[in-house]
């Protein structure tokens, strides 16, 4: 197999700057002075979204506070962001890439992962040549640049990508990654963020050929299943497909900004319950059902994790979707503050019934003194459903807020 990463080079920045110069008639390219992206300084959202190089000499980092990016350039030039447009070139970066191939995942609005085995590219270059005419036909048709990582599977085409910047194509191969990724320092492979690090340096382990030689069942004992990812990656182990998505499997989600960084678990999951309960309410409001629960966490460093599970039925029931992301959550998250949560749903069904599942379903013993015998499945499930009808009326007439369930 051979798969692509793509990434784009500050795509914010050199979006706005792309779209200023051939848009709007400026002059000044905002990649060529100290310049940032940034959020507004009086809501949460007051960091740096995306650098230019110049400003990345200063010391700027992506997701620092923009008074601090200030006190070291004072000269800075603050750009607010407009997401319309950024949304438009990430569209038509994806659509120029589905026409090279069929296998077209996007990562992000900035990434994407593109399987071109079989392609007619790969029929007429090399697989280093073809990600070069990729590089150039996208700075020519767009105006901006992107990195390019080349391999045999998804995480170590990522880490490739990662390698120097900007405007570049680099291979990682399963017969390179000694040389090429285990020397690198473990913070910089793909899911460890400050916490996994903090963890690894605890039990000695410096680099990712450090993490790769480890014991995966000591790893395991100390970072439960994510320790366990990480040994793979660092193996170049990542058996996962590039997973295109068609517009009809489309799903419903919610996600959140924090005012503050999360660490608790306790607080992480209250918030998980009210998008969950969201989610499940727009899903009742169009009478659909989903079969795929997802969560997604980004850091305060920027970096994003996600992960999905297929549930036993389609469901728009906020409890089961609740428990699904619970332990989706539980699986991913290592510790690192959380800046950012999603709940999302996919691969729907309209009208359909839900399978009594006896392993899923929640056998609840009635409170009134002549019924305590407990509930059968079905009756849980009708009386479930009808209490869910309910809320969804009252939340319709007065408001998401009007009634919430307890953690």
């Amino acid at each position: 197999m051979i798969i692509f990463h793509i990434d784009v080079n500050n795509a914010f920045l050199s979006w706005e700057s792309v779209y200023r110069l051939h848009e709007e008639g400026e002059t000044l390219d905002l990649r060529t002075v100290a310049a940032v992206i940034g959020g507004s300084e009086k809501t949460r959202h007051g960091i740096v979204l995306a650098k230019s190089p110049i400003a990345k000499t200063y010391g700027i980092k992506t997701a620092e506070t923009l008074s601090d990016a200030r006190k070291k350039c004072p000269n800075l030039l603050v750009v607010p962001p407009r997401h319309d447009i950024y949304r438009d070139f990430s569209h038509r970066l994806i659509k120029y890439l589905k026409s090279l191939t069929d296998t077209v995942e996007q990562f992000s609005i900035d990434e994407a992962f593109a399987d071109m085995t079989g392609s007619e590219l790969l029929q007429k270059y090399s697989a280093v040549e073809a990600a070069n005419f990729i590089r150039t036909e996208v700075e020519k048709r767009f105006g901006f640049t992107v990195n390019i990582g080349v391999s045999s599977c998804k995480i170590l085409a990522k880490m490739a990508s990662d390698f120097e910047k900007p405007n570049k194509v680099h291979t990682l191969f399963p017969d390179e990654i000694k040389e090429k990724m285990w020397p690198l320092p473990v913070r910089d492979l793909f899911f460890v963020g400050k916490s996994s690090e903090q963890k690894l340096y605890t039990l000695g382990i410096r680099t990712i050929g450090e993490l790769a030689a480890f014991d995966p069942i000591i790893l395991q004992s100390h970072m439960g299943k994510h320790g366990l990812l990480i040994h793979e990656y660092a193996n170049g182990i990542d058996p996962s497909p590039v997973a295109s998505r068609t517009p009809e499997n489309k799903g419903y989600g919610n996600s959140t900004t924090l005012p503050n960084d999360v660490t608790d678990s306790a607080e992480a999951k209250k918030i998980l319950r009210k998008l969950c309960d969201k989610v499940a309410s727009r899903l009742q409001k169009d009478e659909m059902r989903a079969f795929v629960a997802a969560v997604s966490i980004r850091d305060n460093e920027f970096h994003n994790v996600s992960h999905q599970c297929s549930m036993v039925s389609a469901t728009n029931d906020p409890d089961t979707l609740y428990t699904h992301c619970c332990q989706l959550f539980d699986e991913i998250w290592d510790g690192s503050p959380i800046r950012l949560l999603g709940v999302s749903t996919s691969k729907l069904t309209k009208h359909a019934a839900e399978q009594l599942n006896l392993l899923d379903m929640p056998f609840i013993a009635a409170s009134d003194a002549e019924e305590k015998a407990t509930l059968s499945a079905k009756e849980y499930f009708q009386r479930q459903t009808k209490l869910d009808e309910a809320i969804q009326k009252i939340k319709t007439k007065y408001g998401n807020d009007a009634i919430t369930k307890g953690i």
